[in-house]
């Protein structure tokens, strides 16, 4: 079985791409567009509304579209393919079952609560069904994690130029940064989610060519099957082989902490209330909409793992030893290896332009998010209140700004990471997991107090800290990987956080149920209660229809993994 290396994430010093003017034409066309496209919604921004939600306007294509873009980031392009260098197909786990029936949970029975609600962020639904301290403390951990996860597509993106193109790190950083700074600054979230579509396009442009050259290198997916079974063994290549309890397997996790750690704790606790993922929901034009945003995203979301698991099982194929002292080569090196064995000049350009393309849409997510949360939950709410409008909109650039420069400091967190997708399941553990089971018990839980939401969520994020930190780190309780580590610590985290709730709940009042209407599971609010648009009403716009689908899709993908 392979293990996970601590080595810094550089990429190997020997994988600098050939390119040449046609390559630096597509990429400098790109970044032509993605400034024109700031400066176009610029236009629309006259409220604080309009800057950080655009104006509630946006139709569920184009937010189903930056839904999927805002995640695919350093996560999914380095971080997945890195995930199938070293793990094999069990990549599939973090699509299929701990990606779709969480999206599919956000749209058919989260929704709702939000937009219905008429919050503006995440942690301010908080603020409703709970207490300012839960409030205060979601909106600190998120703006604190929004920053590191920016962090971590910046600093990929640093690598990877330097060892692809030859920057110095500070001028990719520099460059990558001033762009997305520049269009969010100046249309807001409309200038992010329309520039997202228009990345998804890209990175997929980017994705499909080196799949393809990737399977004709090694003679097709049943050549690739046999060259990994010879050197990784029959698990490596299943969805679900060696997952057995007390069974060995390169994942280091059975199925029970694949089903609730990943599954559930993990999965849930991300796409339900990360608000980089649900900010994009919120944006939409009406209630259905809204709804129909993560339903949309999840058909890509279906596909989109063949298209990072192939290469990276290519690279795991090609260089065995991939991810050891020996190979010269980690497991981020799985796509830049590809792109520079198999592209030629101009795919190159397109290939270059998608992984740009993918860490500037995970950054501009994390950002656009950050300063929603920062301005409208902690300065607005707790720092200067009452100012005019204008305001909170010249403040949100000016946060923008300084968020991007936190990101900067924050990037070089990721360096002790041989594997970013570990580091980034390590942050959702500590901050997504333990503000998941606040939502779920509070949205279900009538008698859930307000003060309930701080403990829980407090005990929830120390629970997880101390579990990776203390328990595994140091060796008292023995976890084969980091992943399966990050499975264990977030279930600790939402047990510890439903316990605490559950006990200060006993102890504590209930919030009076005329607060609770349309914050609590069987209670309405009038915005939840809008009749649909004209032409809400196609059955292929019918949420429940859509999120059944994406749930059958998915599990039919399993079949030919499962054997």
């Amino acid at each position: 079985m392979q293990t996970p290396t601590h080595a810094p994430a550089y990429l190997a010093a020997e994988l600098r791409l050939p390119t040449n003017w046609l390559d630096y034409t597509i990429l400098a066309i790109y970044f032509v567009v993605v400034l024109g496209i700031g400066f176009a919604a610029r236009r629309s921004v006259k409220t604080s509304l309009d800057f950080f939600l655009s104006g509630r306007s946006l139709p569920a294509w184009i937010t189903g579209l930056a839904f999927i873009s805002a995640n695919l980031a350093a996560t999914e392009i380095l971080g997945m393919a890195a995930n199938s260098a070293q793990y094999g197909a069990y990549t599939v786990h973090w699509y299929w079952i701990g990606a779709i029936p969480a999206m599919v949970f956000l749209g058919l029975v989260m929704m709702p609560f939000y937009y219905g609600s008429k919050v503006r962020s995440v942690p301010e639904f908080l603020l409703l069904r709970f207490d300012r301290g839960a409030h205060l403390l979601s909106s600190i951990l998120f703006a604190f994690a929004a920053i590191l996860i920016a962090g971590v597509n910046l600093y990929a993106l640093a690598i990877v130029v330097e060892a692809l193109l030859g920057w110095p790190q500070w001028v990719a950083i520099v460059v990558a940064g001033a762009f997305v700074l520049a269009y969010i600054t100046l249309g807001g979230l409309s200038s992010a989610i329309y520039n997202e579509v228009l990345q998804f396009f890209v990175i997929l442009a980017a994705l499909i060519p080196i799949t393809i050259l990737g399977l004709k290198k090694v003679g097709g997916w049943g050549g690739l099957t046999d060259k990994l079974t010879a050197t990784h063994g029959a698990d490596f290549t299943t969805a679900w082989g060696g997952t057995g309890i007390g069974s060995a397997n390169p994942l280091g996790a059975n199925w029970l902490t694949i089903v609730l750690g990943l599954g559930f704790v993990l999965s849930f606790g991300y796409w339900t209330t990360n608000f980089a993922e649900v900010q994009r929901a919120l944006s939409a034009k009406n209630l259905s909409a809204s709804q129909r945003t993560p339903l949309i995203a999840a058909y890509p979301k279906v596909f989109i793992v063949f298209l990072v698991m192939i290469p990276g099982l290519v690279a795991a194929a090609l260089v065995p030893k991939i991810g050891t002292a020996g190979s010269g080569l980690q497991y981020n090196d799985a796509i830049p290896y590809l792109m520079q064995e198999l592209l030629p000049n101009g795919v190159l350009g397109i290939a270059v332009t998608g992984l740009l393309a993918a860490f500037m849409a995970g950054m501009a997510a994390n950002v656009s998010s950050f300063n929603t949360v920062f301005t409208n939950d902690i300065w607005a709410r707790y720092v200067v209140r009452g100012r005019e409008d204008t305001y909170y909109v010249r403040f949100g650039r000016l946060i923008t700004a300084i968020g991007v420069a936190a990101s900067v400091g924050t990037a070089f967190l990721a360096s002790s990471f041989s594997n970013i997708m570990a580091y980034l399941q390590t942050l959702f553990s500590f901050f997504n997991v333990p503000m998941f089971v606040v939502f779920i018990v509070g949205m279900f839980w009538k008698r859930a107090s307000a003060k309930s939401g701080f403990w829980g969520l407090l005990a929830g994020t120390v629970t997880a800290m101390v579990n990776y930190f203390v328990f595994y780190k140091k060796g008292i309780i023995s976890i084969p990987t980091d992943q399966g580590a990050n499975f264990v610590s977030a279930i600790a985290g939402f047990v510890a956080g439903a316990v605490v709730m559950f006990a200060v709940s006993l102890f504590t009042r209930p919030k009076p149920a005329e607060e609770l209407q349309g914050l609590v599971y069987g209670t309405r609010s009038p915005g939840m209660s809008e009749p649909p648009a004209a032409g809400d009403d196609a059955w292929y716009r019918k949420p429940a229809l859509l999120g059944w689908g994406a749930i059958v899709l998915a599990a039919a993908c399993y079949i030919p993994f499962s054997f």
